[in-house]
């Protein structure tokens, strides 16, 4: 069990951050810190702001940053689905690629590029993109990024005749990630013999130690077709919703844009941010206007994990120490 859910992965990475931050945390206790820790890797909020080797971990950390990106940047696809006839809110792969750094600021801009790709089907990465498309080729090929590149070379084989049993699965959890030079096959007259792909593709499956889309839903959707070609399956995996609820990260298409629970956060920060601009100088009022001005709380952010508060902290420091300085 502790293997299947990563928990040593999780244990490691407590303590490093324990040790990192041992000063503030010995403030409120130990035991205060592991609670945090471990109540926000199950919130999902523990890979904001992490290194992208952190990030991509585990399988519980990609979804956790699928979901979180999804729920921070779900607007671009609302309004995009209102206003798309004069293509407003349609971004570039360099535009999404700006949004995933927000998150995780060394994001390799090459898997942006790969899930470009799988919407775009060439080499146009100053194309746009509805935020839905990206985002559904985007978790494909990050959740299954080591299971694609095995795909990749399992496909190049049966292109060239070659023994696909061959194929070595990527064992590297560095975090680096290979160059894949997509095929240039998306004419569907072309592409492999379809069962033997699946065949392929099952027994690569059993052996992989990385994650793998359901074996019978790969069998069901490459059913449909004689041949099959690599884009055309990296597309029909990006649009199939039964992979997307296995996986689990997403809602289906029709429900992306709905998030009841953010929508709720988002109105409490809006009505208090609203109560405070209410509150404050801009009155018609004489007296009121003579009246001193009072500060505005600090609101913290409900998605910043814990380990990052001593960096904040600092900053604010840093800054009021400013403000002195050019009083005087």
């Amino acid at each position: 069990f502790a293997a299947q859910r990563h928990v040593l992965t999780y244990m490691e990475d407590a303590v490093s951050q324990l040790l990192e931050n041992r000063e503030d945390i010995s403030q409120y206790g130990i035991a205060r810190f592991f609670t945090e820790y471990f109540n926000s890797v199950r919130q999902g909020t523990h890979i904001l702001f992490r290194e992208f080797s952190f990030v991509q971990a585990t399988p519980h950390n990609r979804a956790s940053f699928l979901r979180t990106f999804w729920r921070c940047f779900r607007t671009v696809g609302k309004n995009g689905g209102k206003y798309s006839s004069i293509c407003c809110y349609l971004l570039t792969a360099q535009e999404y690629h700006c949004l995933l750094q927000l998150l995780c600021p060394d994001f390799p801009m090459e898997l942006t590029q790969k899930a470009a790709r799988i919407v775009l089907m060439d080499d146009a990465m100053d194309c746009l993109m509805s935020f839905s498309d990206f985002l559904f080729a985007f978790q494909i090929q990050f959740y299954y990024s080591e299971f694609l590149e095995s795909v990749a070379a399992i496909y190049q084989d049966l292109l060239a005749g070659k023994n696909p049993n061959t194929v070595i699965v990527p064992t590297s959890s560095s975090g680096q990630h290979r160059q894949r030079q997509p095929p240039n096959d998306c004419n569907p007259l072309e592409g492999v013999e379809a069962s033997l792909f699946y065949q392929c593709l099952e027994s690569l499956c059993d052996r992989s130690k990385y994650s793998c889309p359901p074996s019978a839903l790969v069998k069901e959707m490459l059913s449909n077709a004689q041949r099959m070609t690599f884009c055309g399956f990296l597309v029909a995996l990006a649009k199939d919703q039964g992979i997307n609820r296995a996986l689990g990260a997403l809602p289906d298409k029709g429900d992306l844009f709905l998030d009841p629970a953010m929508d709720q956060e988002l109105e409490k920060l809006v009505a208090q941010v609203s109560g405070l601009s209410m509150s404050g100088p801009a009155s018609s009022s004489g007296d009121t206007a003579n009246m001193p001005v009072r500060n505005s709380p600090r609101i913290n952010s409900p998605w910043k994990p814990l380990h990052h508060r001593r960096k904040m902290d600092a900053e604010s420091e840093g800054s009021n120490e400013e403000t002195d300085s050019s009083e005087n």
